[in-house]
C-alpha cells in the first residue's frame, strides 16, 4: 500500500522510500532564516497558552522506534519557525501554526496573506516580522483560500475599525461559514482525531500533522473581504504590488486562488502544490474536492506563471527556488492528482471498489521517489476511496452491503457467530502479535462495539491502535489512531476548537441562518407541527417566511398572501441574538410569540464530545 507504509509489530518497514541523503529540503527550509521569536510561548488574553514554540523541540533527534521515519523527517521539517525571506520584500513566519503566514512589502506597508487560525498566533507572527522589518502597517489582507487556518487570525494583524481591504477568491464568504457550520460540530470533533491537538507532543504521541504542526487553540475571527478575485488573469495593484491572480475553485478549497508577483518573480500556489500529497476528502470531513480539475489547474498554473518565476512558496511548508525546480514542482504535483483521478476511475471501470482500489494503486517510480508527494496528510489509500466515492458514492454495488446492519447491532452478532468475546480475545490478542494489526484493529472493533465496558478488549484494541500510529507515514493517520488510543483508554478531551466563531456566525447570510435551524429541527418530532413566520429585516429591506410542514422548514421570499402564525420585525444583527438567546426580547412580534417557542423547542441540541472510538 503506498501513500502510508506497511506496519509491522517490530519496527517499521518503509517502502519505496526517497533517499534519506537527500537534504534538499532541510536546506531550503533553513534558506532565508531572519530570526525567530524569543518568548516561545504565545498566550490568549486570559494567559492560556494556545501555542507553544518549544513543544517540538524533541524531534531534534535520531528516529525512534514509535514513528515512522519518513514522517519524523517531515515533521522536522515542518516544525522549523521563525521568520524567513521569500524573495526581495517577500517574507513568511512559518511553525506559527498549522499554516504559514506571508508579507509582502508594499509602498507605505505590508500585505498580509493568510493570516493564520489565531488572533494570537498572527499577532505574535506580525511582532516578530516588525521586529526585523520595521514598524509597517498593514496595507491590506489577502486571503488565498476559504479555510480557517488561511483566515481566523485575521483581527491579530487588522486593528478594530481599520479600513484595511480585504481580498479574497469568488465564493469565499459562502464557503467560508458554510463549512464551519453546517457539517460543523462533527467537523471539530473529527479535527481532534486528524490534527491531534489533545495529544501529549512526544515521541509517542503528536509528532505533527504532515501539512504542518497541528492547529493552533486561539481565537478564531473573519473580517468579511472588500475585493472580490472573479476571474483568472485579474490584476489588482495593491499598495503599489502588481499581482495577477489565477482562480482555482473545486481544487483544495471550493473557493481558492493563486497569485503571481510578476515584478518580483514570485508564485503563490495557495494550499494547492505544498510539499505533500494533499486530501481529496479530509478525514475530518468535508465535500469531496475533484483532483481533476485541481491537476488542470496546476497545469494552467505551469503555462501562466513558471516560465516568469524565481520561487514558488505556499501557504504550508517552505518555498521552492529556481525555475527548472519549481516547474518540475508543479508537475509532479499535477501527475500526482491526475495519475491517481485517472486510475482510480480506469479500475472502478473494471469492477474494482474503492477499498480495492487503494489496495492495487501504486504511484509511478518518479513519484514515488519524490519527497513532496508523499502521503503525509492526505494518502493514497484514502484519497483513492474519495475518488470512488465522488462518482460512485459510498455503495459499492455488492448487493449484501446495501442494507447492512448499523455498527453496533451488526458488532454484536459478528462477536457472537465468532464463539463470544472470550473465544475472539485470544484470537485477536494472536493476530496482533504476529503482525496482523489491520486485521486485529477490525476484530477488536466488533468486540468493543458489542460491548464498550469490556476493558480487556478495549486496551488491547488501544494497543493495536498505538501500534498502527507509531508506523504510519501519514499524519494524519497516526493522529487519529493515538487519539483513538487516549479515548479508548478513558482519555477523551473536551472540544474547545469552535470554528463557528462571532465573526463567523455575523458573516452568515439570513438563508444561512435559518438552513443552520432547518439542520437542528428533529424531524419526527416536528412531523404534525405546521407553523409560519414572516421575519421582517428593516436593515436588509427584505422579507423571508419560514414555514414548518412534514418535518422541514422551508423559507421563501414570496408567498400567496395568507397571514403569518407570527411577524417579527428586527434586523440581522438581532437576528442573531434571537437564535442564539432564544427569545424575542427587543423584537417587534405580531402575532402569537408561543410561535417561536414552538419552534425552538422543536431543534435538538449539538453534541459537541459525541463517542467515536465507542457505540
Amino acid at each position: 500500500m503506498t501513500g502510508c507504509c506497511r506496519y509491522a509489530l517490530r519496527g517499521v518497514t518503509v517502502d519505496a522510500l526517497p533517499p534519506f541523503e537527500d537534504r534538499a529540503d532541510f536546506e531550503n527550509t533553513d534558506k532565508g532564516f531572519v530570526g525567530t521569536a524569543a518568548q516561545t510561548k504565545i498566550k490568549d488574553a486570559a494567559g492560556r497558552v494556545v501555542w507553544d514554540l518549544d513543544a517540538y523541540d524533541f524531534l531534534d533527534a535520531p528516529c525512534p522506534g514509535t514513528a515512522n521515519p519518513s514522517l519524523w523527517r517531515q515533521s522536522q521539517l515542518a516544525a522549523k519557525h521563525g521568520l524567513y525571506q521569500v524573495a526581495d520584500g517577500v517574507y513568511q513566519v512559518r511553525g506559527f501554526d498549522l499554516s504559514n503566514i506571508s508579507f509582502i512589502e508594499g509602498d507605505r506597508g505590508v500585505i498580509v496573506v493568510d493570516p493564520l487560525l489565531s488572533t494570537e498566533c498572527a499577532a505574535a507572527a506580525l511582532s516578530l516580522y516588525r521586529e526585523h522589518r520595521g514598524d509597517r502597517p498593514v496595507s491590506a489582507v489577502l486571503y488565498s483560500h476559504s479555510h480557517a487556518d488561511h483566515f481566523g487570525g485575521v483581527r491579530g494583524v487588522v486593528p478594530d475599525g481599520a479600513d484595511t481591504p480585504v481580498i479574497a477568491p469568488a465564493g469565499f464568504l459562502e464557503h467560508a461559514v458554510s463549512e464551519n457550520v453546517y457539517a460543523g460540530t462533527a467537523m471539530n470533533r473529527r479535527a481532534i482525531f486528524m490534527y491531534g491537538a489533545e495529544l501529549p507532543r512526544d515521541a509517542t504521541g503528536q509528532i505533527g500533522a504532515g501539512l504542518g504542526p497541528t492547529t493552533s487553540t486561539g481565537t478564531i475571527s473573519l473580517i468579511e473581504p472588500t475585493l472580490t478575485v472573479g476571474e483568472t488573469g485579474q490584476e489588482e495593484v495593491i499598495d503599489g504590488v502588481r499581482i495577477v491572480f489565477q482562480l482555482t475553485p473545486g481544487t483544495e478549497a471550493p473557493a481558492e486562488m493563486n497569485f503571481h508577483l510578476p515584478d518580483r518573480r514570485v508564485l503563490c500556489m495557495a494550499e494547492n502544490a505544498t510539499h505533500n500529497l494533499h486530501n481529496v476528502l479530509t478525514l475530518r470531513g468535508a465535500l469531496v474536492r475533484d483532483p481533476r480539475v485541481w491537476a488542470r489547474y496546476l497545469t494552467e498554473a505551469i503555462e501562466l506563471f513558471a516560465a516568469d518565476s524565481d520561487v514558488l512558496f505556499a501557504s504550508h511548508h517552505w518555498p521552492t527556488w529556481g525555475t527548472r525546480e519549481l516547474t518540475t514542482f508543479l508537475a509532479q504535483q499535477r501527475d500526482l492528482y491526475a495519475y491517481l483521478h485517472d486510475q482510480t476511475l480506469r479500475m472502478l471501470n473494471q469492477g474494482h471498489t474503492g477499498t480495492e482500489i487503494a489496495e492495487l494503486m501504486r504511484l509511478p517510480p518518479a513519484l514515488e521517489r519524490a519527497w513532496h508527494t508523499r502521503g503525509y496528510y492526505g494518502s493514497v489509500s484514502h484519497n483513492v476511496k474519495a475518488i470512488y466515492q465522488r462518482y460512485m458514492g459510498w455503495f459499492d454495488g455488492n448487493p449484501a452491503h446495501l442494507w447492512e446492519l448499523p455498527p453496533e447491532e451488526s458488532a454484536r452478532k459478528h462477536v457472537e457467530y465468532m464463539g463470544g468475546a472470550q473465544t475472539v480475545l485470544p484470537k485477536a490478542r494472536a493476530a496482533f502479535e504476529a503482525g496482523e494489526t489491520r486485521w486485529a484493529a477490525q476484530v477488536l472493533n466488533y468486540v468493543v462495539f458489542a460491548d464498550p465496558d469490556d476493558t480487556e478488549a478495549r486496551e488491547l484494541l488501544a494497543q493495536v491502535y498505538d501500534t498502527l500510529g507509531h508506523g504510519s507515514e501519514n499524519g494524519t493517520w497516526r493522529n487519529f489512531y493515538l487519539q483513538g488510543a487516549a479515548e479508548l483508554r478513558g482519555d477523551k478531551p473536551t472540544n474547545t476548537l469552535d470554528t463557528s466563531s462571532p465573526d463567523v456566525a455575523m458573516a452568515l447570510s439570513v438563508e444561512q441562518v435559518f438552513d443552520s435551524l432547518a439542520i437542528r429541527l428533529n424531524g419526527p418530532r416536528a412531523w404534525d407541527t405546521r407553523l409560519t413566520i414572516d421575519w421582517n429585516f428593516t436593515d436588509l429591506k427584505e422579507e423571508v417566511r419560514l414555514s414548518l410542514a412534514n418535518g422541514v422548514l422551508t423559507q421563501t421570499r414570496a408567498h400567496d398572501g395568507t397571514p403569518a402564525d407570527l411577524t417579527l420585525t428586527l434586523t440581522k444583527p438581532q437576528l442573531l441574538r434571537v437564535i442564539t438567546a432564544q427569545t424575542l426580547d427587543g423584537v417587534h412580534a405580531d402575532g402569537d410569540p408561543r410561535t417561536f417557542t414552538t419552534l425552538i423547542g422543536l431543534l435538538d441540541d449539538v453534541d459537541r464530545d459525541f463517542d467515536i472510538v465507542t457505540p
